[in-house]
């Protein structure tokens, strides 16, 4: 069984050379296998980790075996299945058929619902009159930065406004992208920057937070995250020794593994529900 400590560390202090799915497989099984790694919680991002990335985020969906794999992740005794994404918490039963009893995180960790056999139970996201007005501000200048350029739009959440880059070239890109960088910098806000978004949030919430959160509610005595975007380093920053993380694509992270594709982190998921006997 690989070393706990050093499986952390290595996402840390070497952010370059996460190990293989050929490495995770046997973590995975020892993981499932040890009655000391539960209650364990198992989050997931959605976009470019659950389901390949689109240039119509509406038109998502998980990868083939995906939902089957959750639904089985949930039977397992002393096993929290969670959800963690940057998406507007509306949008995510419409993308996903979800197993009752999921939790789930919208907005990098702004929104908290759970799955109930009637619907979503819901957190009510409450804004002070101050942020309330900060957000409309940011709605207005964000949407001064999109106009005229071709690709670039803006959405707003209950507690950010985004600015999406994905369908515009990449010099409109990356003007549009330093515009709102410039913005967050000019309202005093902290930007979250992952692929083709800046989102700017008038409540500060991020992905290690709302892992920590969760974790601190259920117990977890463990705890495995998967996410293929800078915004998903926050919650790798928060995992502990023996805990998982997976980084899902290409590029730096302090997670401790690294599969290729959504299909390939299906695949290791799997793996996991057999051993849990799920």
């Amino acid at each position: 069984m690989p070393d706990a400590r050093r499986e952390t560390a290595a996402g840390a202090d070497d952010a370059t050379r996460p190990r293989g799915a050929d490495a995770l497989e046997p973590r995975l099984r020892a993981l499932g296998a040890d009655p000391g790694a539960r209650p364990m919680l198992v989050a997931l991002d959605l976009d470019g980790t659950l389901a390949p990335l689109r240039d119509d985020p509406m038109t998502s969906r998980v990868a083939p075996g995906g939902e089957a794999v959750m639904a089985r992740l949930t039977t397992a005794g002393g096993v929290h299945l969670a959800l963690v994404s940057g998406r507007a918490m509306g949008q995510l039963p419409q993308l996903v058929d979800l197993p009752v009893g999921t939790l789930l995180v919208g907005s990098h960790g702004a929104e908290r619902a759970r799955v109930t056999a009637t619907g979503l139970d819901r957190e009510v996201v409450g804004l002070s009159h101050e942020q309330a007005d900060a957000l409309a501000a940011l709605g207005g200048r964000a949407a001064a930065i999109a106009r005229g350029r071709d690709g670039v739009w803006v959405e707003t959440k209950p507690a950010a406004v985004v600015v999406h880059t994905r369908l515009a070239p990449p010099d409109v890109a990356e003007a549009a992208t330093a515009d709102a960088l410039a913005l967050a910098r000019t309202a005093g806000i902290r930007a979250l920057h992952g692929k083709d978004v800046v989102e700017l949030p008038v409540l500060d919430a991020d992905k290690g937070t709302a892992l920590a959160e969760l974790r601190g509610e259920l117990g977890a005595a463990t705890a495995l995250y998967a996410g293929d975007d800078v915004t998903d380093e926050h919650a790798f920053a928060v995992l502990r020794p023996g805990d998982v993380g997976i980084k899902v694509g290409a590029g730096p992270t302090r997670a401790g593994y690294r599969v290729a594709t959504p299909a390939d982190l299906v695949a290791a998921l799997a793996v996991l529900a057999e051993s849990l006997g799920a």
